[in-house]
């Protein structure tokens, strides 16, 4: 007996439901993103951040005492902060420590003992003898102390290399004097006077002359500022100071 064809089935089965976006209709279409914002012409553009410091006008007060000499310093700050102007403010030795609290730094004379500021040692400069350009003294290259047995030591007014130990010397029977007045009068044959060698070029004269002192005190010039004004403008100095370039990191 043949087979018989058999039938297709019916389907039974339902049909499979289309999957609907179950998210909310805020998710579905995100409102539009408000239009950006361009300036109009002649309209000046306020940013968010607040002006650098950079941008506020000052001037950078350093003071400098007789001899010191910053001319390089000064020469590059003006290169790296030409909006800056350097205001140079000329200050006794005597009174450097009250001048400083008015100064955004300054350069001194150590010794100076002061733990609100910051100090930083940079040079050091060897005495001289100054004495008359024809004096018995100036037919050398450098004294020591022993050649100065005898001499008449002028005492200064603006005195920064402290007590002199030169055994045989001696004192001047008037009133100390000023640098530059007390060099005059060594001009004149009536004494020497023991100064930096910055001060002895300061108050160059035809009629006197200075030879370097071997084994008298040294006097040290050192970068000083309080450690509560330390300013990016102070940074930017020292940076200077320390031969640090524009794109060297501290």
């Amino acid at each position: 007996m043949a087979k018989q064809a058999r039938r297709p089935g019916r389907v039974t089965g339902k049909p499979t439901p289309v999957r609907r976006n179950k998210a909310a209709p805020a998710e579905r279409f995100p409102p539009p993103k408000p239009p950006r914002k361009t300036a109009k012409p002649g309209e000046k553009v306020v940013f968010d951040a607040p002006s650098t410091e950079s941008d506020v006008p000052r001037t950078f007060r350093l003071g400098v005492v007789p001899g010191a000499t910053p001319g390089k310093w000064i020469d590059a700050w003006k290169q790296r902060m030409p909006h800056v102007p350097l205001e140079l403010v000329p200050i006794a030795v005597a009174g450097q420590r009250a001048a400083i609290d008015e100064l955004d730094a300054a350069l001194v004379r150590l010794p100076l003992s002061d733990t609100s500021l910051h100090i930083i040692p940079l040079y050091d400069e060897v005495p001289v003898v100054v004495a008359a350009a024809d004096s018995h003294l100036m037919a050398v290259d450098e004294l020591t102390a022993a050649d100065l047995d005898g001499e008449v030591v002028i005492a200064l007014t603006d005195d920064v290399l402290g007590p002199l130990d030169l055994p045989g010397t001696v004192p001047a029977a008037f009133a100390p004097l000023a640098t530059g007045e007390a060099i005059a009068t060594a001009a004149s044959g009536v004494g020497i006077v023991i100064v930096p060698m910055s001060l002895a070029r300061m108050h160059q004269r035809k009629d006197a002359d200075h030879r370097r002192l071997l084994d008298g005190p040294q006097s040290t010039v050192a970068l000083v500022w309080p450690r509560a004004r330390t300013t990016p403008d102070v940074d930017t100095f020292v940076g200077i100071v320390r031969g640090r370039t524009a794109n060297s990191s501290r």
